[in-house]
């Protein structure tokens, strides 16, 4: 599918693999909306690009539905990639056996409705937006692309929010795609392993946590690049005989229990 001229939303665009994909997509020639919370960053990439800036918190419908229009008007919306997201750690229940030291319902609410129910609203509203279009010469009107996580498969000690929301985010990938296939629209899901994005700076020595992670994948040995992973999103959103995928990008590694 070629997307010279089109529209494209990327959500969670202005930092990590969203804004490596913004880039992406840019240099293919889309016009690119950054939909994001992160002002300062989603305005500065916006302007790098020749994009716009939209603040979108995913789980304002009212937000979303603006922010696809926003786009709509750019040129023809035929590239949505969902990758706002946030995660959460804490163990389902406490050493002690207390109810209040049990997860936070809150939280794992939050994070499901980041992930998996932000980024189902987005794809409603962005492949209603596709299916009035005319057909590209490849047939396709669309291609939606979700970022999920490993996590979906191998979810770890503590993870049980982050990975029932990948895990959901997987399991919309079928039927969705089978949804959308009426319409011409395509919708696939990569996977991401260990990234080497900003979510590590917590750490006391962020450059030696990493390497440490990056020592339990597979080959190579070491943390995967945003644009690696944009390299696959943009294969995916272009490629017209591929749908309806879950695709791990990992370095083929399979997460231990913590």
């Amino acid at each position: 599918m070629d997307i010279t001229g089109a529209a494209a939303m990327v959500t969670g665009g202005a930092s990590g693999i969203g804004a490596a994909v913004a880039r992406r997509l840019a240099e293919r020639g889309a016009r690119v909306v950054v939909a994001d919370l992160q002002v300062d960053k989603g305005e500065a990439l916006a302007a790098e690009i020749g994009g716009e800036f939209a603040a979108v918190d995913v789980t304002d419908t009212d937000q979303v539905r603006e922010a696809v229009d926003r786009a709509a008007a750019l040129g023809p919306l035929r590239v949505l990639v969902n990758s706002a997201g946030i995660g959460w750690a804490q163990r389902t229940i406490g050493r002690d056996g207390e109810y209040g030291s049990a997860h936070d319902l809150d939280a794992f609410k939050k994070v499901i409705a980041i992930n998996l129910v932000g980024s189902f609203d987005v794809a409603r509203y962005a492949a209603s937006q596709m299916s009035r279009l005319e057909p590209t010469e490849s047939g396709d009107r669309g291609s939606i692309v979700t970022i999920a996580s490993v996590a979906a498969f191998d979810g770890q000690i503590g993870q049980a929010a982050y990975a029932a929301s990948k895990g959901g985010l997987v399991g919309l990938t079928l039927p969705v795609a089978r949804d959308l296939s009426a319409a011409g629209i395509r919708y696939n899901t990569v996977a991401p392993g260990l990234v080497e994005t900003p979510i590590y700076d917590f750490a006391e020595d962020p450059a030696a946590f990493k390497e440490q992670l990056g020592a339990s994948v597979l080959y190579p040995k070491r943390l995967g690049t945003p644009d690696e992973l944009a390299s696959m999103v943009l294969e995916c959103l272009t490629n017209s005989y591929m749908n309806a995928e879950t695709i791990r990008v990992d370095g083929g590694i399979r997460m231990p229990p913590k």
